[in-house]
């Protein structure tokens, strides 16, 4: 199964230590071989790095271990099933700009074919690959666009809809993401995420708050959580700003990945 990362704090940090120990994780220390990204804020825009490739023998991944320096970090590697070809376009994180912004999505899990899945692609975001993951980050853009827009208001109401429609999408299959907008880290656990909160020892910051989220804890430190099943949570400068419960049904086919 795919697997992500993901940091937010309230200074830039460098997390050499957990980068390395994520790169592993694809194509060493688990069966994630078929590529990875890296998104980085830097100078209030996203830096993305990405290959098709095992991140675990990547010398720009072994690198970016080393230079990263960032208060917003997203990372995936990936594990392709259903099979799609390794290449660029497949790969994680997926990058679209919406309501005036960038965004970054990752994603760990798959998803069943939906009618809304068809409908987003026309819209407002025109997937670049071909995977369920890219799909489902333009569903997502298409919900938040509409609540920006009745109103005007801004951020008002659009993480309850992001809510709504990750709901919808877990109710038809297995759906963990992290996405960005350059401001606040989204995360959304379905069945298999983890957070280490106030991890400014870890990550050698002293900047103030700190979180680390990972599909799986990357490190021996006992202060990982898991996500309760269906858990949105919003991280900005490392402090979480809101949770929200959903409460997706179970799927009716077994989408194991």
């Amino acid at each position: 199964m795919c697997e992500m990362f993901g940091i937010s704090s309230a200074g830039p940090t460098r997390p050499r230590e957990l980068l390395c120990s994520f790169a592993a994780r694809g194509g060493e220390s688990a069966d994630n071989p078929d590529g990875w990204g890296l998104a980085a804020m830097v100078d209030n825009a996203f830096r993305i790095t990405k290959e098709p490739q095992p991140a675990a023998h990547s010398p720009r991944f072994r690198a970016l271990c080393h230079e990263t320096r960032s208060a917003l970090i997203l990372a995936h590697v990936r594990k392709a099933n259903p099979p799609t070809a390794r290449v660029l376009a497949n790969t994680h994180p997926f990058s679209h700009v919406c309501c005036g912004r960038e965004w970054v999505f990752a994603h760990n899990g798959r998803l069943a074919e939906t009618d809304d899945r068809q409908k987003s692609a026309a819209n407002l975001c025109t997937p670049a690959g071909d995977t369920d993951s890219e799909y489902a980050f333009c569903l997502l853009l298409e919900r938040i666009a509409a609540a920006f827009a009745p109103t005007g208001s801004g951020e008002a109401g659009w993480f309850d809809a992001l809510a709504q429609v990750a709901e919808t999408l877990a109710s038809h299959g297995r759906f963990n993401f992290l996405m960005s907008d350059g401001t606040h880290l989204i995360a959304y656990g379905h069945d298999r995420l983890h957070a280490l909160e106030d991890a400014e020892v870890l990550t050698g910051i002293t900047l103030g708050p700190t979180v680390v989220l990972a599909t799986e804890p990357l490190t021996e430190c006992s202060a990982w959580s898991a996500f309760a099943p269906g858990e949105l949570r919003v991280y900005r400068s490392g402090s979480r700003v809101l949770r929200l419960l959903t409460h997706p049904r179970a799927s009716q086919s077994a989408l194991a990945e």
